[in-house]
């Protein structure tokens, strides 16, 4: 009888992994962030500072994860991280200054959207080879799923209980749930009793071919791709955590905000589908060459939002460009450079995604600070994404010889 490659129960739980990393991203911030101005009696320019160098400050965590993941590997670094990232969000549910809400923000965004990122991403990378842009692709669309069950759970759970309660069952739920779930099911590698006989050949042996993480740095399809999905993270993460402000600049009302935000969110998990599938017959080049054309045409758009279909053409735009960036960013490192460092190599180009979605909300802030709008910004970074996207589109990739040259 044929058995399923256990690759896929691994991927199952790193989809998980990525969804837990909901409280240290900017889109779980992005949910308390109004409730917690008013608790806190924050104004948004200091928060976006804290933001900043919390984000900072948590971005140091992608490399040393990046190198602990390929030593000790992905099972201790899943329970490790989810659990540490559990007891600080409940920490953060009983701030009530700014020095607390300043470290715990630190500690979530560097356990959360840095640490427990690279090592989800990592332990699919580490199972797949010859399949690794389907298994990405089925990935994010588990992890876009994950993420519309959770935003309206844990935004129902802050309108009815308010932030504090909704971020304490957050924390739990780490801690009592999704840690025990990594200690069980994830194993680091597969060894002959989970792949023999499924007939998955992945050939997840260290292949000569592999390139160093020194080696991925002084490529440019390394910093082509990096550059590309950590502008797109800027974009991303100063739109979510300030979309309500910028839509009720428009005229738009909270209902607003919540239909683009779930709108977004469907239409990445498409975009997730397929860019999964062209990726199996397209050059990684061309696809991140799409994914920031269409983003490119988001920001274009944005500033002349005036009515809810306007509203429904730029969460559309968004959220394929997102599944499209997504998928190009969980796949890339490990189809371009190989598996024998991906640990580390993720890890770098996580932490300059991180650093760009520090930045991303305070240059929102301090553009509507300054000019009284949000356009401005929008019509400067579409420029950057269309650079990008040419880039992206004209890359050559690193020659990885085989182990017989």
């Amino acid at each position: 009888m044929k058995q399923i490659y256990y690759g896929w129960t691994n991927l199952i739980v790193a989809a998980q992994a990525m969804v837990a990393t909901l409280p240290g991203r900017t889109q779980g911030l992005g949910l308390v962030t109004e409730p917690l101005l008013a608790d806190l009696r924050v104004d948004r320019v200091t928060y976006a500072t804290i933001n900043l160098w919390a984000t900072l400050i948590g971005s140091l965590f992608c490399l040393p994860v990046g190198r602990l993941t390929d030593r000790l590997g992905a099972r201790v670094m899943l329970i490790a991280l989810m659990s540490s990232l559990g007891a600080t969000v409940l920490v953060m549910s009983r701030s009530a200054s700014l020095d607390a809400l300043w470290v715990t923000i630190a500690l979530t965004r560097g356990l959360g959207q840095s640490a427990l990122s690279v090592v989800s991403l990592a332990l699919v990378g580490k199972w797949f080879a010859r399949r690794l842009n389907q298994a990405m692709g089925v990935y994010a669309l588990l992890v876009g799923v994950g993420f519309i069950i959770a935003f309206p759970m844990v935004g129902q759970a802050i309108q009815s209980a308010g932030w504090r309660a909704a971020w304490s069952g957050v924390g739990v739920a780490l801690v009592a749930v999704l840690t025990p779930i990594a200690w069980f099911f994830v194993r680091d590698t597969p060894g002959p009793d989970l792949s023999a006989g499924s007939g998955d050949v992945e050939n997840l042996t260290a292949q000569p071919s592999d390139l160093t993480v020194w080696e991925a740095l002084k490529s440019s399809a390394f910093w082509v791709f990096a550059l590309s999905s950590s502008v797109f993270g800027l974009v991303y993460s100063g739109i979510a955590l300030f979309n309500e402000s910028i839509l009720a600049e428009r005229g738009f009302g909270p209902s607003t905000y919540y239909m683009a935000l779930v709108t977004s969110t469907l239409l990445g998990l498409a975009a997730n589908f397929a860019g999964g599938w062209l990726a199996s017959s397209w050059s990684i080049q061309k696809l991140m060459g799409i994914g920031m054309a269409v983003l490119a045409v988001a920001l274009l758009a944005l500033p002349h939002v005036q009515t809810e279909a306007h509203v429904v053409f730029y969460a559309v735009a968004m959220g394929v460009a997102g599944g499209i960036v997504t998928v190009v960013f969980f796949s890339v490192w490990g189809q371009v450079f190989g598996r024998s460092h991906l640990g580390r190599i993720q890890g770098c180009a996580q932490m300059l995604t991180v650093l760009a979605s520090a930045i991303g909300p305070l240059l929102l802030a301090q553009t509507l600070a300054r000019t009284g709008s949000y356009d401005a910004i929008f019509y400067g970074l579409a420029v950057v994404v269309i650079a990008l996207g040419i880039g992206s589109w004209l890359v050559a990739l690193p020659h990885r010889p085989a182990a017989s040259e």
